[in-house]
């Protein structure tokens, strides 16, 4: 890679950052209308993702400590967003399942998230915000390509 495309390269990273961290604090503004604290909306998006993984697996999905999932699973189901239930083919595992009070969370917390880029959007024609979804979509694949390839590599 040439030093231009480095450069390039910097920029971009420096521009993603920057893109996440407003996001984040949006999304921490949008959460204060809500029972849910941040860590505990990545555990809900990941528990709607999952489909009713156990703890071991949301622990790995979120990237967090057992003893830390287990708090706040804790109190996400104490606010009854989640619920432990017994897997039907083994009843030794516990499973983990979004409550239809939590998915309701979710839902109105994304919809408050696509008013805000919809509002960020506003002034940004169509053939643009393609092009972008195009870029961001590209984006995404490569870096889900470049996880499985390491993976396979810690595998291998």
């Amino acid at each position: 890679m040439n030093s231009h495309a480095k450069e390039l390269v910097a920029e971009a990273e420096l521009v993603l950052r920057e893109i996440a961290g407003i996001i984040k604090r949006r999304g921490r503004d949008i959460l204060i209308d809500y029972p849910v604290t941040p860590p505990q909306f990545s555990a809900l998006l990941a528990l709607r993702k999952l489909k009713n993984p156990t703890m071991t697996q949301l622990c790995e999905y979120l990237s967090l400590a057992s003893s830390t999932v287990t708090d706040l699973v804790d109190r996400m189901e104490r606010n009854e967003m989640v619920e432990r239930i017994r897997d039907a083919e083994d009843r030794r595992i516990i499973r983990l399942k979004i409550t239809k009070q939590g998915l309701k969370v979710v839902e109105a917390v994304v919809e408050q998230r696509r008013i805000y880029l919809t509002e960020v959007f506003e002034d940004i024609d169509g053939e643009t915000l393609q092009d972008l979804l195009r870029l961001l979509t590209l984006l995404r694949g490569k870096m889900q390509q470049h996880q499985e390839k390491l993976k396979e590599s810690e595998t291998n």
